[in-house]
């Protein structure tokens, strides 16, 4: 629908002013603390540039935490948008139970992050966690289960809760851009007597490159931001194995009560974030042309 004219340039004025108020002056603000003394309650504040960016480095949990949470974006990543290629292509063609299994495969999706840790924390739960003792009854193990015990199954049940909350989600992503690429380009195949792994490879996954690079930015963006889930689960525990940038900014901010600090981090974050994002359009806009 055409645009009225002079409606276009009276959104601007209200837009830059959304733009300026939720984003350059919390950013601004950010940078300013970030070469600051700022502490969260009382106390003098005074420039200190660049002693909370050198401080981070210095830190006993900074690298753990780059390493644990660059390992867990790999693997969430890989799990998650292998199992959501996986769900999209079961129920891509409409057939019989199509619609329902769409539905309860995207279920999850729609459940708070914070309410299926929770949630999840329960069912992990060595004492009172149905987990255990089903696994028990079944005779598979002898004693309850610590799912949360230590580092690696902390880890991994932390994996299995994102992969069950968001497989729908991505899913319907991956849904919509199956259902995108024209039956005609399949039929031709099949008549050329191409095989199904032939098909996938030269039609399916070329014509959901663009559905699987916004898979694969938002995965990694989450991963890499991941706070929620670890906060409620093992809270970083146990030894400080789980815990992630976005933990140790808390940590910082909230408990060693140092917003400078804390700030400083987050733009070294912030920083990586836009270079890694840089580099996979990048590296997607090479694709394409070739």
């Amino acid at each position: 629908m055409a645009v009225p004219q002079g409606q276009g340039p009276g959104l601007r004025g209200p837009t830059a002013v959304f733009v300026a108020v939720f984003f350059l002056v919390p950013l601004l603000l950010v940078g300013q603390m970030s070469l600051s003394d700022w502490p969260l309650l009382a106390g003098d504040r005074g420039v200190n540039a660049p002693e909370n960016y050198s401080d981070i480095a210095e830190g006993t949990l900074f690298w753990p935490a780059i390493r644990f949470t660059l390992l867990y974006t790999v693997i969430v990543t890989a799990v998650l948008l292998t199992l959501a290629l996986g769900l999209a292509l079961l129920v891509q063609e409409s057939r019989p139970g199509a619609g329902f299994f769409r539905t309860v495969y995207f279920l999850p999706s729609a459940l708070g992050l914070a309410s299926a840790s929770l949630l999840f924390w329960g069912l992990y739960s060595p004492t009172t966690g149905p987990l255990s003792r089903v696994l028990e009854k079944l005779g598979l193990v002898d004693d309850p289960v610590s799912f949360l015990g230590t580092p690696t199954s902390a880890l991994l049940s932390t994996v299995f809760l994102i992969v069950w909350k968001f497989a729908g989600f991505y899913m319907l992503i991956l849904l919509v851009g199956l259902q995108r690429i024209p039956h005609e380009v399949y039929e031709a195949a099949r008549t050329d007597g191409a095989s199904r792994g032939q098909i996938f490879r030269s039609i399916t996954l070329p014509l959901l490159r663009p559905s699987l690079a916004l898979c694969l930015l938002l995965c990694v963006t989450g991963s890499l931001l991941a706070f929620d889930q670890f906060f409620i689960l093992t809270k970083g525990g146990p030894d400080n194995g789980t815990v992630t940038v976005v933990q140790l900014i808390y940590r910082e901010a909230f408990q060693r009560m140092d917003l400078g600090t804390a700030a400083a981090l987050s733009i070294v974050v912030l920083a990586a974030l836009l270079l890694l994002n840089a580099l996979q359009f990048r590296g997607l806009r090479r694709a394409d042309e070739s």
